[in-house]
């Protein structure tokens, strides 16, 4: 197998077109159809289904990708420390996040100090963001929790109170505060089972003695905040991720530690990798 062959079966099967990898090779279409032929000729195995226009990876295909981005992630991370001996003045860091307001002053710090260095961030749940991490299609990753895995690092970064936010109609809408007893018997919606948000206040209402009463299940922090403004529910959120809009309201819990945690994540076997070290290292100094 040669290297060149490998790259244009990764190009196809990242970017799901013959006639896109062939751009981002900066070779012609024919080349790349035939280095995949060939790959696929010398070991007798079909690497894509090819359904028209539709170019999808077989099992085959999809267990390649997963070592094809092992082994290109490495060629990137070999390249750059070749071609950098000083300060990181070009380069590409992938984070993977939970979600916006975790991140946001992460970026601005990093770009600040590495302004030259692309970043480009994809959002999903917790899992979604370990698995990037670990099948190296992210370099960093920033989300609430960790469990115990070796495979990975985790770094605490901030953490913030949880607070209820309500319709402006609720009866909970003129005040700044409740006490969590209060929610006994309110119809509540949150996030989907894993989410540390809900675990952090289900946990907080077990522990007060009261029966949670999960009206909704919602994996879509919008439709949650409309759901909330119909008056269907109240709702938990961390304070730092609560977006004031027209019809809803924010209330604290005036006595209950209810808190949600930030942390920075990435693979044990990267974490000296500079560009993942620059992010650690700029970040850490603003948590």
């Amino acid at each position: 197998m040669r290297l060149t062959q490998l790259r244009s079966f990764h190009a196809v099967a990242s970017t799901g077109s013959f006639t896109r990898a062939a751009q981002s090779l900066h070779v012609s279409q024919p080349t790349v159809t035939t280095q995949v032929g060939q790959l696929e000729d010398l070991y007798q195995v079909e690497l894509f289904h090819r359904a028209g226009r539709r170019i999808l990876p077989t099992e085959m295909g999809q267990r390649l990708l997963h070592l094809s981005r092992q082994i290109f992630s490495l060629e990137a991370e070999a390249l750059q420390l070749l071609r950098e001996s000083g300060e990181l003045r070009t380069g590409h860091l992938r984070v993977a996040a939970v979600g916006p307001a975790q991140v946001t002053a992460m970026l601005a710090a990093f770009h600040q100090n590495y302004p030259g260095v692309k970043v480009s961030v994809s959002t999903g749940n917790s899992q979604d963001v370990l698995d990037r991490l670990a099948d190296y299609s992210a370099d960093v990753g920033v989300l609430a929790q960790v469990a115990s895995d070796k495979r990975f690092v985790s770094v605490p970064y901030s953490d913030h109170p949880v607070v209820i936010f309500c319709s402006s109609r609720h009866r909970f809408a003129k005040r700044r505060s409740i006490r969590i007893a209060e929610l006994a018997g309110e119809k509540l919606i949150l996030r989907e089972l894993g989410s540390t948000t809900r675990k952090a206040i289900e946990l907080a209402l077990k522990n007060a003695g009261i029966e949670s009463d999960v009206a909704m299940e919602v994996g879509s922090r919008e439709i949650i905040r409309e759901a909330v403004a119909q008056n269907l529910g109240v709702a938990a959120v961390s304070e730092v991720e609560f977006v004031p809009g027209p019809g809803l309201h924010a209330v604290r819990l005036e006595d209950a530690q209810v808190r949600t945690y930030v942390h920075m994540v990435c693979l044990a076997e990267r974490r000296d990798m500079r560009i993942v070290r620059a992010f650690f290292g700029v970040v850490g100094k603003e948590s």
